[in-house]
């Protein structure tokens, strides 16, 4: 009798995780960048144009957030995702977002403007930990040093980690998209390749 209510506690105990587990895998938040191409307010999706030159598109709620950065702040009018976006054809955005395929539900879309957000590919050549820098070959063979911001995010392949919790290895194939202010480039998503 005991031995058949520990396993039962056990079963159920493993139950529970097994659940947990599911629920939490189901609750990664991903990140892709791009260019906003289209908003579609009456289907409630907007449409960016990833690096990699796919079109990715993304449902909206009343509960996904909009960041505005450096020069897209400047009059930036807050509200509803289709109506910030009206009209901005062309923006340079972080899209953070959670499910797969046509099921994907954007949580938060950072707004950078048409000009601000540069990108960049190429290998990791060296990863400064304390001055939190990556170095990295470009496609071209020159070497650019990035500085990890405080509100960059990294696309693992697994989800989106903050960038000052990021430890990139020499050869990780990446593309970097950074702002460069008062002539450092700082990171703002970077994405393994």
């Amino acid at each position: 009798m005991i031995r058949s209510k520990a396993i039962s506690k056990a079963l159920l105990l493993m139950i529970t995780v097994a659940l947990a587990g599911s629920a939490l895998a189901q609750d990664v938040v991903h990140a892709v960048a791009g260019a906003v191409t289209r908003v579609d307010k009456a289907g409630k999706t907007i449409a960016i144009k990833a690096g990699d030159g796919s079109e990715q598109v993304f449902k909206f709620t009343e509960h996904t957030a909009i960041r505005t950065s450096g020069a897209a702040a400047k009059g930036a009018k807050m509200g509803a995702l289709d109506t910030y976006f009206a009209g901005k054809e062309g923006t340079r955005v972080v899209v953070r977002y959670m499910g797969k395929g046509a099921d994907k539900t954007a949580t938060l879309v950072e707004d950078f403007g048409k000009d601000t957000l540069k990108a960049g590919k190429g290998t990791v050549t060296h990863v400064d930990k304390a001055a939190r820098t990556v170095s990295v070959k470009t496609e071209n063979g020159a070497e650019e040093t990035y500085k990890l911001g405080s509100e960059a995010v990294v696309e693992t392949g697994h989800g989106v980690v903050r960038g000052t919790r990021y430890v990139a290895k020499e050869g990780d194939k990446v593309a970097v998209h950074y702002t460069e202010e008062g002539g450092t480039k700082v990171v703002r998503f970077f994405e393994k390749l």
